[in-house]
């Protein structure tokens, strides 16, 4: 089949409603940041206790994440996000109410909750409606919603805090996954052949081109048990603790750091942190092409994470005595610290099967993302501890480095990436 001749309308329908969706669920992670001052002037907190409201999110995170891949798989991933969107639409708005401390990380932990049966649905509705060879792509352009919601609600978040204070703030953020759960319910299925929008062609090339990507990687299949033991499996989920160390620390204490170096307004504090996001979209679109066109994953993700590392640290000695220099190393920061997050979720379809792939990027995700409550937290500890922001910004750049160096140890053979992978062996041998 001629694939210069395939209809692509799933490209346009099915990506952006999995990217505005996983907008709408980083929208409610990051404005957390935004909230931290008033939170910890009304509620009586200090810098430890915000970091734990802010990391207590990836404890609730854990819990669904494999159950939520096994129901996907099972039942139903568009119902299921479905029934995800108006429940955490509940908590987040719930936040805008909390008194103390008590109902603060209760709320926090029932958002991770919930939020944390959303993303391996996505991953594998990707994976059914988009071949191996257009995944990268796929996943990336559905990563763009990371940088895109905190490009977006950064400036939207510094107004509300202008014209009211943070309780409005959540509970006008709150309400948007009301709205979007009915759009999602019209626009998805959880199949192409249920689609009545799709073409047949299409369909028919979806279909081989799935049978194709089996055969490829049948020969490495594993079970689900058998994958949880999986060396790269293990390796996966430490990369991506430590990824999450230095992604959620910077993500959720962003607005912190711009307001230390800058002691801009809140509006301005919002349009700076918006310009990082800004790099992240360039970097994803840039780095994803790229690694389709060489077919190789693995340098495409360790390369940029080290960048970012490089960056995060340059904007540490900048610090105070120059903000503007250290304002354009963080804006640079993000350029990278988020470049590899669609090629990274596309490499285990290179040795898992349909069959357990969903279940292990569940185990993966909720045991790494673990990484997203040490990050915050000891970034809190250690500026509470220090009263400053330095100390946690070694700390995250250390644990990109660290997640840099695991992915060098992760090995696997597919045709694109053979090559590629002998490369980096030899390398590192020598």
């Amino acid at each position: 089949m001629d694939n210069d001749k395939i209809p692509f309308r799933r490209w346009f329908l099915i990506l952006p409603a999995t990217f505005l969706t996983y907008s709408i669920n980083i929208m409610d992670r990051n404005n957390l940041g935004f909230g931290f001052a008033g939170m910890q002037q009304d509620l009586g907190i200090g810098a430890t206790y915000a970091g734990l409201a802010g990391g207590i999110f990836a404890i609730g995170y854990l819990f669904l994440q494999v159950p939520g891949a096994l129901w996907a798989e099972r039942w139903s991933a568009k119902k299921l996000i479905t029934i995800a969107l108006v429940l955490w639409g509940l908590f987040a708005t719930l936040t805008g109410f909390i008194q103390n401390l008590t109902q603060l990380l209760i709320i926090r932990f029932m958002v991770g909750f919930v939020e944390g049966c959303v993303l391996p649905p996505i991953v594998l509705l990707l994976k059914r409606w988009f071949p191996l060879k257009e995944r990268a792509r796929a996943n990336s352009i559905w990563m763009l919603s990371v940088p895109f919601a905190a490009l977006i609600m950064s400036p939207i978040c510094g107004y509300l805090l202008t014209v009211a204070n943070w309780r409005t703030m959540f509970i006008i953020e709150g309400m948007v996954p009301f709205i979007w759960a009915i759009i999602w319910w019209c626009l998805v299925d959880d199949y192409p052949s249920q689609s009545r929008w799709l073409s047949q062609k299409e369909k028919d090339y979806i279909s081989a081109s799935t049978i194709a990507d089996e055969k490829q990687i049948q020969q490495q299949a594993v079970s689900v048990k058998e994958a949880i033991k999986n060396r790269n499996v293990i390796i996966l989920i430490a990369v991506w603790f430590f990824m999450q160390i230095g992604f959620s620390g910077f993500s959720l204490w962003l607005p912190t750091m711009v307001k230390e170096f800058t002691g801009a307004n809140n509006l301005s504090v919002g349009f700076i942190s918006s310009l990082p996001w800004l790099a992240a979209t360039i970097g994803i679109i840039v780095n994803s092409r790229h690694s389709d066109k060489t077919g190789e994953r693995k340098l495409h993700v360790v390369i940029p994470a080290i960048i970012s590392a490089i960056f995060l640290f340059a904007s540490t000695l900048a610090g105070n005595s120059n903000p503007t220099l250290a304002i354009c190393f963080l804006i640079a920061c993000g350029g990278f610290i988020q470049s590899f997050y669609g090629i990274w979720w596309s490499i285990p379809a290179h040795f898992l099967t349909a069959e357990v792939l969903a279940v292990t990027l569940g185990l993966v995700n909720a045991i790494g993302n673990l990484g997203g409550f040490f990050g915050p937290f000891i970034f809190g500890f250690l500026k509470a501890q220090t009263n400053s922001s330095v100390a946690g910004m070694l700390f995250l750049v250390a644990s990109s480095v660290v997640a840099a160096l695991l992915l060098l140890m992760l090995r696997y053979k597919h045709p694109e990436t053979a090559m590629a992978d002998k490369k980096i062996s030899k390398s590192i041998s020598s």
